[in-house]
């Protein structure tokens, strides 16, 4: 290896010549040189730490343990952030529950106090200590847990108040309700001696006495089909319910419902009278399905079963 020195000192640049020898012999004492400045600064290093005394081992001592700390706080301040805002999801979802409860607690037919959604549960038993507390994973490991369980039963629940709307709806469309309040039976349905000829015939509905401009009600919700004048049946009113029954209102003596309206269950769309092939006022009702007439008394007997049900209910 030739080295080439240059400098203002000297006259002209020397040319210094070594051997590999040489080299290897000056990058060893390189080595050796490093190894036993850093020997000697963990020799002093550990002989400080020995003595705890020492006021600048004492405050990086210090200084390490508050940064420690101010971590640990960190992450112990975010740990109980992110419970807290899962206790709220927790406590959002509970309250989404007890409405689903109360909502169907109300469409069965369950008294109120039987079941009190805003009461805590009764718990207890002797204590069997374990000696474990739970850490912050397990506790929220736990809430994860009870969101899933939660969030199923929310389904669920979400699914039998479908259902029992969609009872709830079927019974409103069903002719249950009697059309007429505080009437009587002057025929029934079925084959009986004909009021006007006194021969044998049909009857295809019901006959309910009451003076002349009665209110008549809907038996059940759904929409007016017809709205017309028949020799027969004279002012009469058909309510389709749309699912394949009809109500018809007849001898009418004045209808409060035109064709395409839509009618509740109870709602007055007519007053009785004494129209068409009558001896007297009153109402006739009937109840169709698919066009042929059956017997109302059936409907009306769920009517009345239903009312009887709610009466015991709320008693």
């Amino acid at each position: 290896m030739n080295i080439i020195l240059v400098s203002d000192s000297l006259a002209k640049s020397r040319a210094v010549t070594l051997s590999q020898t040489q080299v290897f012999l000056i990058a060893l004492g390189i080595l050796l040189s490093g190894f036993m400045l850093a020997t000697a600064t963990y020799v002093v290093t550990m002989k400080f730490a020995v003595d705890l005394r020492n006021p600048y081992l004492r405050s990086l001592l210090a200084s390490l343990h508050e940064d420690d700390m101010k971590r640990s706080e960190t992450q112990m301040n975010e740990n109980l952030g992110a419970l807290a805002a899962k206790v709220g999801e927790l406590q959002a979802r509970i309250l989404q529950l007890d409405a689903f409860g109360e909502r169907l607690a109300k469409a069965a037919g369950i008294k109120t106090g039987e079941i009190r959604f805003d009461e805590k549960p009764g718990q207890g038993g002797p204590l069997v200590a374990t000696g474990h507390d739970f850490s912050v994973p397990e506790v929220q490991q736990m809430l994860d847990d009870m969101s899933r369980v939660l969030e199923d039963r929310s389904d669920k629940l979400g699914v039998l108040d479908s259902f029992l709307m969609d009872d709830r709806l079927a019974r409103k469309t069903i002719p249950t309700t009697m059309p007429v309040r505080g009437g009587y039976y002057s025929s029934n349905y079925g084959y009986r001696i004909d009021p006007i000829t006194g021969h044998p015939g049909f009857h295809t509905g019901v006959d309910i006495i009451a003076s002349p401009g009665t209110p008549v009600m809907a038996a059940a919700g759904g929409v007016v089909s017809a709205n017309t004048y028949n020799s027969e049946y004279g002012n009469m009113v058909d309510v389709n319910h749309d699912n394949g029954l009809t109500s018809r209102y007849a001898h009418l003596s004045k209808s409060l419902v035109k064709v395409g309206d839509v009618v509740m269950k109870g709602q007055v769309i007519a007053l009785v009278g004494s129209t068409g092939r009558v001896t007297g006022p009153h109402l006739h009702f009937e109840v169709r399905e698919n066009g042929i007439p059956l017997n109302p008394n059936k409907f009306l007997a769920m009517g009345k079963k239903d009312l009887l049900i709610n009466a015991s209910v709320a008693h």
